[in-house]
């Protein structure tokens, strides 16, 4: 098989969720066990560090990561989705893994003719096990794909679960309310195993709680003891004080990542006392080159200066809780190149987005099956009193928008991680 033979039969021949949504989604964790027998146990000869949570988890995992590495860990990174290159969702110390590797690996998996029909998540996440096993990895961070309880990645027996907040996501899946999504991230919560939780109130917090007394794990919630004093935003840098490693400077500047930090240090923090040597150095330097050292993307990340243009992945009610008002603050029109897909709850969105001024609004359909079609999107819009323009994709609408904008106005690109997706093509092409 060639390269692109393989990612064809990858993306075609197995349910793949980016593609088709929850009909691809294979709660339970059977296929994942099958296929882990399969491949001798591969997540077994490493550590393992897994995170979960509705927002900020990709942050997380990569900043952890790039510090891991910087420790002079040989670090293992699976996350996704991926943005442009399927190769991005898995990592060494940075390292995607090789065209040839994913080749050899899906031949392999051809010829074992196991009696298995696994996800496209699963083969995948089978894949980075075993890449991680082959290439000796001391450590990997492994990211949840989708809830915690029934998501393929819950095999491994972490050292350390991470999860970083809930809001409401994947609510056909995961529970319609806080306390049930909670229940599915809480899965992740192993016997023994010291639990970070960066953010929980009320019943979220007692669900957490509740889960690592039955496992007998130790819980840490970030958000009851501030790793660092104050902070302060620089251009395209913030400066976190007075942490346990001295002041950090980080080059994420998302107002999520406030919270992230503070959950990355803790996490930090917990494996020091369970042995890890993580120098201070190791720390700061992580933080302030996370996006090189780990290929981290679409996380408030600047492109332009003048117009100042953005772009960043948040996809849901959470994340969107930060970036409007975020967008409001931002100089000029904000010119908004925005893309959903079909089952998200677009409509509490769109009323956040509302709250932004002055605006303009570029509906764009991303190019994955689930997309909302962009005339849908600007009708239920308009029902909510929002309106904008349409364009038959992200392309088309990021071209108005950048002919629109004068030098001291905003373009911003999100909605979706797909949106963004197809952004980041166009500028690497």
């Amino acid at each position: 098989m060639t390269y692109q033979q393989t990612l064809d039969y990858l993306y075609s021949q197995l349910a793949m969720y980016q593609r088709i949504g929850s009909d691809a989604y294979k709660p339970g964790l059977g296929n994942a066990i099958a296929l882990d027998n399969a491949f001798g146990n591969p997540h077994r000869n490493y550590a393992t560090i897994h995170v979960a949570g509705t927002n900020g988890k990709g942050s997380t995992a990569h900043t952890l990561a790039a510090v891991l590495q910087k420790a002079g860990y040989r670090t293992g990174l699976y996350t996704s989705p991926h943005l442009i290159d399927f190769r991005e969702r898995i990592r060494i110390d940075g390292e995607m893994i090789s065209r040839e590797e994913v080749v050899d690996f899906v031949e392999r998996y051809l010829e074992k003719d196991l009696p298995v029909s696994p996800s496209f998540f699963e083969l995948t996440m089978t894949m980075a096990f075993e890449h991680f096993a082959r290439h000796k990895v001391d450590v990997a961070v492994i990211e949840v794909g989708l809830g915690g309880r029934l998501d393929s990645t819950n095999i491994i027996t972490p050292v350390l679960s991470v999860i970083t907040n809930i809001s409401k996501d994947h609510t056909a899946l995961l529970g319609n309310t806080l306390p049930e999504i909670a229940r599915e991230k809480a899965g992740i919560i192993k016997p023994g195993a010291p639990v970070v939780v960066g953010e929980a109130e009320g019943e979220v917090r007692k669900v957490f709680a509740d889960k690592a007394a039955v496992e007998g794990s130790e819980i840490i919630f970030a958000c009851d003891n501030s790793p660092y004093s104050s902070f302060s935003r620089e251009e395209s840098a913030i400066e976190y004080r007075d942490t346990p490693f001295g002041n950090i400077t980080s080059e994420l500047t998302g107002d999520c990542q406030l919270k992230n930090a503070a959950t990355v240090l803790t996490a930090l923090s917990t494996l020091i006392r369970l042995g890890f040597a993580i120098p201070s150095r190791a720390v700061r330097e992580g933080f302030a080159e996370v996006t090189t050292l780990t290929g981290l993307a679409g996380r408030w990340m600047v492109l332009n200066r003048h117009p100042f243009t953005v772009c960043d992945t948040g996809h849901n009610i959470g994340g969107w809780q930060y970036l409007a008002p975020k967008l409001n603050s931002m100089p000029g029109i904000k010119h908004l190149v925005l893309g959903f897909v079909n089952d998200k709850d677009v409509s509490s969105i769109l009323r956040l987005v509302k709250e932004i001024s002055p605006v303009r609004i570029y509906w764009a359909a991303a190019s994955v099956n689930r997309a909302l079609p962009s005339e849908e999107l600007a009708s239920r819009a308009a029902e909510l009193g929002l309106h904008g323009t349409p364009y038959l994709d992200v392309a088309e609408a990021y071209m108005a928008a950048r002919n629109a904008a004068a030098a001291g106005d905003t373009i911003f690109v999100g909605g979706s991680t797909f949106v963004v997706a197809d952004l980041l093509s166009i500028i690497n092409n």
